[in-house]
């Protein structure tokens, strides 16, 4: 670990761990029971309030606030957790909040993520990994996350919904029922747009596999189907199109309805 010496050191509690390599910027404060990983660097003016564990490479910046207790009436000062993985940046003015009792006492962050200004975490979410949280996005408590999905600025997700995997929310964007997986939402009010095509695209998926997508789509959203109708006829195309297993999955665990 290495910090300037002086009045402007960090204060760092007794019962932290700090691993190999750890940089720690002036002024900042590393609370009781939080463990940081190797080679991770936390910048200056950085609050990590307490029962927080951070993985391997992870960088914080300036002025933010990780692991700091619930902003939920329902807290009332028991034991909760924040988890974050490796390899994560968490840029200026960001806060991520420790879990509750009745969401099961942890907030868990996966790797690989990417938080850009003012951006919040509520208690009790489950963010995966290779997302992207653009500038003031914020999630409310118990959201979950799913791998590549990406918030624009602005964007917000009420409580206890789900957000699929390599979907988008467009920016300003307030999202009130379940997100599926590969598609973009937009709007006030929100509602589907298409399939997140240009994210594929970038991840690899073939053409081939994103025409299968954008078929699968058509039949949720444009054949007058019911959900349950659509889910019928999109299974059928999963011998041939396995990544069209991840949309079904993602409205199968929809407990809220799936934006429209």
């Amino acid at each position: 670990m290495s910090a300037n010496k002086g009045a402007s050191d960090p204060i760092i509690d007794p019962t932290a761990k700090i691993g190999s390599n750890v940089e720690i910027g002036p002024w900042t404060i590393i609370g009781p029971e939080v463990v940081i990983g190797d080679d991770s660097k936390i910048g200056s003016h950085v609050v990590i309030r307490s029962h927080t564990t951070l993985g391997k490479n992870n960088q914080i910046f300036q002025f933010s606030s990780v692991g700091e207790d619930p902003s939920d009436l329902k807290y009332k000062g028991e034991a909760s957790l924040l988890e974050i993985g490796d390899n994560n940046v968490i840029r200026e003015g960001a806060t991520i909040h420790r879990g509750t009792d009745v969401g099961g006492g942890i907030t868990r962050i996966g790797s690989d993520n990417l938080f850009m200004p003012y951006t919040h975490v509520a208690h009790d979410c489950i963010v995966g990994n290779h997302t992207i949280f653009s500038n003031n996005a914020a999630i409310s408590g118990h959201v979950e996350v799913d791998d590549w999905a990406i918030l624009a600025g602005y964007a917000g997700v009420y409580q206890f919904l789900k957000v699929g995997a390599h979907s988008f929310i467009g920016g300003l964007t307030h999202v009130n029922m379940d997100v599926p997986a590969y598609v973009i939402v937009n709007g006030s009010p929100p509602s589907a747009r298409g399939i997140n095509s240009t994210g594929l695209e970038r991840r690899g998926f073939s053409k081939e596999a994103i025409r299968a997508i954008r078929q699968a789509y058509k039949i949720l959203y444009r054949d007058g189907k019911t959900t349950e109708e659509a889910i019928v006829e999109i299974q059928k195309m999963t011998d041939t199109h396995p990544e069209i297993q991840v949309l079904i999955d993602s409205i199968q665990a929809s407990t809220k309805g799936i934006t429209r």
